[in-house]
């Protein structure tokens, strides 16, 4: 029987002029990825080792080197994606390691990263629950990952309220409307999913926070200790 092949991402890649266009359009959030850099280092060590899973064209990545001195590394399944990303760190005179690779199968040793962010991407990926244990396997003990994507209940009036807040113009917001109605809300989790998914991983657990349209799901690889004091798997 011949092997399946999968390809690690629901529907349509991110390449090509697709990548270059959610590129362009999501460079308008960044004051977001400000933000949001700064509250994941707010008490990250210097050195901490940091890896994005899918980080696309690069722009939370870069707002998190520009936060302190980490050693970075993003993974992403979009080869245009890992070229636009590296060029724009190489604008932004940062160095982060872009690489190519699935979230499902990481090319990365056990215990290697002290910190994991996943943003806007997790929804898309074919095995979600493969990409988590990814994300714990390859965790130190005691380091965290922090899941931010689409709440599934998220109101198309919360939607709009986001496209406007963006700026996009009037082609663009109509693209972005038809694209989280019909693709990507049909593909978000719920907070209960969320829950249900860290249950049967090896984090076991998951704090969520929950924003106008968005999930933050925190997970935290037991230090060694912990789990031998457990007796949990």
């Amino acid at each position: 029987m011949q092997p399946t092949f999968d390809k690690g991402y629901k529907g349509l890649g991110m390449e090509g002029r697709i990548a270059n266009w959610y590129a362009r359009n999501t460079a308008r959030d960044m004051p977001y990825f400000t933000a949001l850099a700064k509250r994941l280092t707010s008490e990250l060590p210097v050195g901490s080792r940091v890896l994005e899973v899918a980080p696309g064209p690069g722009y939370l990545a870069i707002e998190i080197a520009r936060c302190g001195i980490y050693q970075i590394t993003g993974l992403d399944i979009s080869r245009t994606f890992v070229a636009i990303a590296t060029k724009n760190a190489h604008r932004a005179f940062v160095d982060i390691d872009f690489q190519w690779g699935n979230a499902c199968a990481m090319p990365f040793g056990e215990s290697t990263f002290d910190i994991i962010v996943c943003r806007a991407a997790f929804k898309n990926f074919s095995q979600p629950l493969t990409a988590m244990n990814e994300m714990h396997r390859v965790l130190k003990p005691g380091g965290r990952a922090v899941i931010v994507d689409l709440r599934k209940d998220a109101s198309m009036e919360d939607v709009d309220a986001y496209i406007r807040q963006s700026k996009l113009g009037f082609a663009n917001s109509l693209i972005y409307k038809a694209t989280f109605r019909y693709m990507l809300l049909p593909r978000a989790y719920s907070s209960g999913q969320f829950l249900e998914m860290a249950s049967m991983s090896a984090f076991a657990h998951a704090r969520i926070a929950a924003s106008a349209i968005s999930l933050e799901v925190a997970l935290e690889k037991r230090a060694l200790n912990e789990t031998r004091g457990s007796g949990r798997v």
